[in-house]
């Protein structure tokens, strides 16, 4: 999704970073074994080329072009194994530089009837995917633990890969400042020049980096994993974002596709404005459902006599005008931080007792509640640091876009969002995450899934950051896609539903291979 970044009213994470147990941040404690990461960068063995490197399928920037991948797994836990793998940086350069990026394995455990390898991404774009592994049994079935070695990787630029990208300390400089109606042009002028600093600040650290951070590089790196691990096939797990990472790897790597099964999918043909439209469209939707229940619902705590809507439209227009405390030292809660609470509240139904009372609180001239909202969705540590989620996810998001727009073409877009999505995009101004980010050098290829064989993909009806008609698409644009509905008010459906991880499981396990559509 896209997000307006200094307006605060965010186009929502493609990341599920509170959804469920699937989408948690592991911290890294002190008892956690971690290998020394290189200290220094060296050149990829190989001879320079004219032209771009392809593969037999006739991709791009081939893995098949540097050699294997060597490192040796430290153990870093209970049945856990973790190591840093050197990868090049630019794929079309035989002597690039290398970056390093993070593994956890978490081993089968019925080491006699172990499959392979299940590779998996949480999302994001810009989760480091190391912790599902070190989760892994919160997050999979027994059945999946006992026969694949789980590897979760920090996809280049995140997590503990080296180097991360890193940008801001202060996310309230940049993301909890801002009026998204503005009323001069010295406010809107303000919005843009933030824009422009967060991206300048970006390159200014990491502009070595930003250019290869995008998907296709991932994917390359996922090729360059499964070499290293000496396994012809390997089997993927994706979540949200991880949907989109793992079909972009089965159409360029088609031929090493085990099995795959990609949750919360988003929409592949979707360019960044129809997708932004989109999640807009399911935001809003989820938003309504949620002040039905609550006006319906006498126990709700911000019934409000019944009209919950109202209550609500109107404590979203007072906020515009006058921002609520929160707590001492923060910023005073504007309308584009409530939303942005609200949105994360709208990743599953089990926070929305939260929400209801944080809203009520809110009423009543305290905004600590939905501060805390608005600080879970940006990962705020108890310390006040952050970790540098945001600052990939942006970055990730510009690098796979081909597109470039201007601030007046952005702006000509607001009154869209306004149109199908009044309550959760009132804002006047438009997106400008990748305004100010030079032209992408290797843009996100097309989804085919062409050669991979079958892919399982699941959706919920309920979803609102990958609403389920992106979710389908992705199924009717692989060749060969497998649709699983989950009837549920959240987003994705592996951990929350028995239906769709039985079916889900003996794909991966016994490939059985579902119906094209299954309801569950």
């Amino acid at each position: 999704m896209r997000r307006n970044i200094t307006a605060s009213v965010l186009m929502v994470l493609l990341f599920g970073a509170c959804s469920s147990d699937t989408t948690s941040v592991v911290e890294v404690t002190s008892d956690t074994l971690i290998p020394d990461s290189p200290s220094s960068s060296e050149p990829m063995n190989g001879e320079p080329s004219d032209t771009a490197p392809m593969d037999g399928a006739g991709n791009e920037y081939s893995t098949e072009n540097f050699p294997t991948p060597e490192y040796d797994w430290t153990e870093c836990g209970p049945g856990l194994e973790c190591a840093y793998m050197d990868v090049p940086l630019d794929y079309s350069d035989t002597n690039s530089d290398t970056i390093s990026i993070f593994m956890t394995r978490h081993l089968a455990l019925d080491r006699s009837e172990r499959i392979g390898t299940l590779l998996v991404n949480p999302g994001g774009p810009g989760f480091g995917g190391s912790y599902l592994a070190e989760r892994a049994e919160n997050i999979f079935s027994t059945d999946l633990l006992e026969r694949f070695d789980i590897v979760g990787f920090d996809p280049r630029g995140t997590g503990r890969s080296e180097p991360a990208i890193d940008c801001i300390d202060d996310y309230d400089d940049y993301f909890a400042g801002g009026d998204i109606t503005p009323d001069t042009e010295a406010e809107r002028q303000e919005i843009i020049d933030t824009s422009e600093r967060f991206t300048e600040i970006c390159f200014e650290k990491n502009g070595d980096v930003l250019p290869h951070v995008g998907t296709n590089n991932v994917a390359r790196d996922m090729d360059m994993i499964r070499r290293s691990l000496g396994e012809d096939e390997i089997s993927y797990f994706g979540f949200s974002y991880g949907s989109e990472l793992g079909s972009v790897w089965a159409t360029m790597f088609p031929e090493t596709v085990r099995a795959a099964v990609l949750d919360g999918a988003t929409d592949p043909e979707a360019d960044s404005l129809d997708g932004s439209l989109q999640q807009s469209k399911g935001f809003e939707q989820s938003i309504s459902t949620f002040l039905a229940r609550c006006s319906d619902d006498r126990s709700c705590a911000f019934h409000n006599d019944g009209d919950a809507e109202g209550a609500f439209d109107e404590l979203m227009a007072r906020m515009d005008e006058n921002p609520i405390p929160t707590s001492p030292g923060r910023p005073d809660l504007t309308r584009g931080m409530a939303l942005t609470a609200v949105a994360q509240a709208m990743y599953s139904s089990s926070y929305w007792d939260t929400l209801e009372r944080a809203l009520d609180d809110a009423q009543e001239g305290d905004g600590a509640g939905l501060l805390d909202l608005f600080d879970a969705y940006f990962q705020r540590r108890p310390d006040g640091s952050y970790g540098n989620e945001l600052e990939a996810f942006l970055n990730i998001l510009c690098a796979d876009d081909p597109t470039r727009t201007t601030i007046e073409a952005a702006d000509a877009e607001a009154a869209r969002f306004t149109e199908i999505a009044p309550r959760f995009r009132p804002g006047t101004t438009g997106d400008y995450t990748c305004v100010f980010w030079p032209e992408a050098i290797d843009p996100r290829i097309a989804i085919t899934g062409a050669g991979a064989g079958p892919i399982v993909v699941i959706g919920t009806t309920g979803d609102s950051a990958t609403p389920l008609e992106g979710t389908r698409n992705m199924a009717r644009v692989l060749e060969d896609g497998r649709l699983i509905v989950v009837t549920a008010e959240q987003h994705t459906g592996y951990t929350s539903d028995a239906c769709a991880q039985r079916t889900a499981d003996a794909y991966l396990i016994d490939l059985v291979v579902p119906d094209e559509e299954t309801n569950c």
